[in-house]
């Protein structure tokens, strides 16, 4: 895997979106070069009654992504059917470690790409002055669409060194990546 180390305009997304879309694609191209050849075994892994699954983390990455297109997107919360898709992967621990536990890696990748092509498309729609618009955290807290992406990477850089974190150190000895 070979990755694009720069950021540059891009055809058909405004110069704004476009810096953003790069960002998103480099996080995303390091999440899975860091899963590469991982088993399920590896996948579902985790240390101790409170970690988690570096599969869990990966369905996380997607659902929290989910969940901010259709805050921005669509302008509102996630509706029931979206709750019960993703709330395990929201909240992490041993629900979302029951809920994706014995996928392979191809479950995972597949999750994120339908979520990463789904953000494209939408990014596509919009322009630069888009990213300006505001909403309230259900704390109160007021964001506007460019923090809640630059949120989504910086969300997904976390988890990549908690990923990282599992596979280098914390897989059972012998239990390390085929790749």
């Amino acid at each position: 895997m070979s990755l694009n180390l720069r950021i540059l305009p891009r055809d058909g997304y405004t110069p704004k979106i476009a810096d953003l879309l790069a960002m998103l694609e480099y996080t995303r191209e390091t999440t899975l070069k860091a899963v590469q050849g991982l088993s399920r075994a590896q996948l579902d892994f985790h240390h101790g009654i409170r970690g988690n699954s570096i599969g869990a983390l990966l369905a996380h990455i997607a659902a929290l992504e989910a969940a901010y297109q259709v805050r921005t997107f669509e302008g509102r919360e996630p509706n029931d059917a979206e709750k019960a898709r993703w709330l395990p992967a929201w909240l992490l621990g041993e629900r979302a470690r029951q809920a994706y536990h014995d996928h392979d890696l191809a479950f995972y990748v597949d999750l994120l790409c339908e979520v990463r092509k789904h953000t494209c498309e939408q990014l596509s729609r919009r322009d630069d002055h888009w990213l300006l618009q505001e909403f309230d955290f259900p704390n109160g807290k007021l964001v506007n669409y460019h923090w809640a992406w630059f949120h989504v990477f910086e969300d997904e850089l976390s988890h990549r060194g908690q990923i990282l974190l599992i596979r280098n150190h914390l897989l059972p000895k012998g239990a390390t990546a085929s790749a």
